[in-house]
């Protein structure tokens, strides 16, 4: 499911940018889309983690939320107007948020706390295939065709539609186990974070703070655009960093699992770091290619190895909740990290853009590295 989504999401990721500043729209403008994007689901992933745990259901929310995303695709062709630009985009974001605590809450409960960042990092590695693909059959259709970005947005409802198919062959677990609560308004969710325990939130707290000065990988994209590389060359080289992260997110998990949660989360800060760093400083393609090289190694030591983490500090039927509240703050943050970002290139130019958040990254570093945070509480 996962695959085939992300074939149809990572299909119009790389070229959303291009299009949109091809008929027209500003950096300032694609910033704020994906903020307000992101802010979206930020909103739907706490809200809808924690009604998958109160509800003890994880399939129905997976299989909605795969349906919203693959009818949101083809709606970016119909019109250039910015209110449907929104729409669409926000749809998709939606869709990611309902499914995005149920799924994951599926994956947790097929591990064991020994073996969590394995699978979590086997499923990013599927994901991630998805976002190899789905960019090279961009790449191939630009190269046939070139400029037609319109007719991309409408192949991408077919992966999409054959993921929803698959949802129907899940089967819900029969002993789940439903918490007798009601959500008491849209954001009740929040209280979860007197709830939990003090290690999920010193993780989370420094996970945030990172998320604030994360923005879209758009920025990347627009950067490498930025020294003169054609429209196939960007989407490229973004189809080579997704197949470092698939590469490699499977055998980071097992490391994970082996040495710590924690020491291999550290390595991807400090990759993180390294390639804003070098974004900001050089203007070449052979140093452009490689912080995507550092930038895949970065998604692969932290993307299912967080999750895999959080999951571990709270008990089994809190798992939605927990992932969902932290992927849903964490994406209001990206929200706020996209303006910025925006605003700095707008203002300053890309290269302080980069070397600002690099700085950042590396404050976060020294907080998960010197704060004391458990690793494993619940099996």
């Amino acid at each position: 499911m996962s695959l085939f989504t992300d074939i149809a999401s990572e299909m119009l990721y790389p070229i959303l940018p291009i299009y949109l500043k091809s008929i027209g729209y500003s950096i300032l403008f694609i910033g704020l889309l994906e903020g307000v994007a992101e802010f979206v689901a930020g909103y739907s992933k706490g809200y809808f983690g924690n009604l998958s745990d109160i509800q003890g259901k994880r399939v129905p929310f997976v299989r909605f939320g795969y349906a919203l995303s693959a009818i949101s695709k083809p709606l970016l062709a119909i019109s250039r107007l910015p209110y449907l630009v929104f729409f669409s985009r926000t749809m998709d974001r939606i869709g990611k948020g309902v499914r995005t605590g149920a799924r994951d809450a599926l994956l947790s409960e097929e591990t064991t706390a020994s073996s969590k960042a394995q699978i979590f990092g086997f499923h990013r590695s599927f994901d991630t295939l998805g976002a190899v693909i789905g960019p090279s059959i961009a790449l191939i259709f630009l190269a046939i065709y070139p400029n037609q970005y319109v007719y991309l947005f409408y192949f991408a409802i077919v992966p999409g539609f054959i993921s929803v198919g698959l949802t129907f062959l899940l089967k819900e677990k029969e002993n789940q186990t439903k918490q007798m609560r009601k959500i008491t308004s849209l954001f009740s969710y929040l209280s979860y974070w007197k709830q939990t325990n003090s290690n999920y939130r010193k993780l989370v707290f420094g996970l945030l703070v990172f998320a604030l000065w994360n923005s879209s990988d758009v920025f990347l994209i627009l950067k490498a655009k930025e020294v003169g590389l054609t429209d196939t060359t960007v989407i490229g080289i973004y189809i080579f960093y997704n197949l470092v992260y698939a590469i490699f997110a499977y055998p980071f998990g097992i490391l994970a699992d082996r040495l710590g949660l924690k020491r291999m989360f550290l390595f991807g800060i400090f990759m993180f770091i390294l390639v804003y760093w070098i974004m900001g400083t050089f203007q070449t393609v052979v140093w452009i290619v490689f912080a995507f090289f550092l930038y895949g190694l970065f998604a692969s030591a932290t993307e299912g190895i967080g999750k895999a983490w959080i999951s571990n500090l709270v008990p089994s039927e809190e798992v939605g909740t927990a992932i969902g509240m932290f992927t849903g703050l964490q994406s209001f943050a990206t929200f706020f990290a996209s303006l910025i970002a925006g605003w700095i290139w707008f203002t300053f130019g890309a290269g302080v853009t980069f070397l600002v958040t690099g700085m950042f990254a590396l404050l976060v570093w020294m907080y998960l590295k010197f704060i004391p945070i458990g690793e494993r509480y619940y099996s």
